[in-house]
């Protein structure tokens, strides 16, 4: 499509902040987008108008999803290895442009926010009702694909630096080349299909310009504010990616007295993880830091790996949680924090207080020993790239509002109940006075 690398080149200006990637979107449909009215120059591309994008394709569109994800992608990508004015000779996207031009319906969005794209699988897999199916080539020939029956298709494309044994260009078409692979077999078989192109995080740090509500705006004494920053996950490798845990805040206290260790904890390169392992059935993570509350203290986290018959399949149970410090061990008995173990477990909190939910119990009690997660997520078994698989979440069907919706149901409900009885109750008399003969007379019974 000629104009993909000129709209590119118009919104690169804009797209500066480092929690910017680009979408592409095509689909084998008619009609499903129409022109993004919004995608003006310093647009940046939201979560809930991403979802209105997103939801005519899902929803009328073909079952068969692709999402090609890059570990890197940005518009720099399109404008520095893009083809000028069409010309596709030196175009890494020859394939992608290719299909934008055959495509009956396309969509490019130059700048959308990263939290929209971090959470675009889970969004696509609950659409969908699907599980995402990770492939490659060899096996994407094997599958055997539905029109009627919802597929969500992830195929990971690599992404290399500049200093790296590929360059970026050679890289990227590569990638271009696999997606060309991809579309020709599902072209083959004759497969309806919406594609998705896009990255996990942007290729490359630009200089962060300030955004407003509506496009580009200065106000007169203007501060930068920086965007928030969002650490990543502690992870744990042997000859893979293990165990990836997470939390917004992570506090621990002894004899009252808490100490933060967020900061210290994620985002950390030189975090102490000596002591953990991995297999299949059992998991541990071990964090250390050399100075808490004077001395070392080490904490484990285990988490055990089991087959269920009843759901013909495996659950994760995060065992306990041990504290190590001054030759002592602290226990808390953390089994409520299980799940599937195709999933990672979130919950809101998690902590030793009672008024926080008390997923945490501690063996003995009073314990010296309190801690806190704030947006714990935990995933140990299964786990396949930088990010978290779906989430299995604490929270629990029945909460307060229905059962107070169900409550008061069933109290109307016995309401009306009784009045019907007693209404149905009421006799009438069965015999009437006529004004033509005697009169009646009741005996009184004493």
């Amino acid at each position: 499509m000629p104009w993909l690398p000129l709209m590119l080149v118009m919104a690169a200006a804009a797209a500066t902040s480092e929690q910017q990637v680009s979408l592409v979107l095509w689909s084998s449909d008619r009609g499903l987008w129409a022109p993004a009215a919004d995608t003006h120059e310093g647009h940046i591309t939201s979560d809930m108008q991403l979802s209105t994008y997103l939801d005519p394709a899902l929803e009328l569109g073909p079952r068969n999803v692709l999402l090609f994800l890059q570990d890197k992608l940005s518009i720099e990508d399109f404008t520095a290895y893009g083809g000028v004015f069409g010309s596709k000779q030196d175009s890494a996207f020859s394939n992608l442009e290719n299909a934008l031009d055959l495509a009956p319906s396309s969509l490019v969005l130059p700048a959308v926010d990263w939290y929209a794209i971090s959470t675009l699988t889970t969004y696509l897999q609950e659409k969908l009702r699907a599980s995402p199916l990770h492939v490659d080539l060899a096996t994407l020939q094997e599958l055997k694909l539905n029109a009627s029956i919802p597929a969500l298709l992830l195929i990971h494309l690599p992404y290399t630096a500049s200093s790296g044994l590929m360059a970026p260009k050679e890289v990227l078409m590569g990638n271009d080349e696999v997606i060309g692979q991809v579309l020709g077999t599902l072209k083959s078989e004759d497969i309806p299909y919406t594609a998705a192109l896009t990255a996990v995080r942007p290729s490359r740090v630009a200089r962060y310009v300030a955004m407003v509500t509506g496009g580009l705006g200065r106000q007169l004494l203007q501060r930068t504010v920086a965007p928030p920053a969002i650490n990543a996950p502690v992870s744990y490798n042997d000859t893979a990616r293990r165990i990836l845990f997470w939390a917004q805040n992570f506090s621990v206290a002894y004899r009252e007295h808490w100490e933060d260790l967020t900061s210290r904890t994620f985002g950390v390169q030189d975090l102490n993880l000596t002591g953990s392992s991995w297999n299949d059935s059992i998991a541990r993570l071990v964090l250390t830091y050399d100075s808490l509350f004077g001395t070392m203290v080490t904490f484990k986290f285990t988490l055990a790996n089991r087959f269920y018959r009843v759901s013909a399949q495996y659950w994760f149970t995060l065992e306990n949680l041990e504290i190590h410090s001054n030759c002592s061990v602290a226990y808390f008995n953390a089994s409520q924090v299980t799940g599937p173990s195709i999933y990672s477990f979130h919950c809101e909190h998690v902590s030793s207080e009672n008024e926080d939910g008390s997923l945490l119990v501690p063996d003995t009690q009073p314990s010296l020993w309190q801690m806190t997660f704030r947006d714990f997520q935990i995933q140990a078994f299964n786990v396949t790239g930088e990010q978290f698989s779906y989430a299995s979440n604490c929270a629990g069907f029945f909460s307060p509002g229905i059962w107070m919706g169900l409550l008061t149901s069933l109290f109307m409900l016995f309401i009306f109940t009784y009045g019907l009885h007693m209404i149905l109750s009421l006799k009438t008399m069965d015999r009437f006075d006529d004004h033509k003969g005697p009169t009646i007379t009741l005996t009184q019974i004493v």
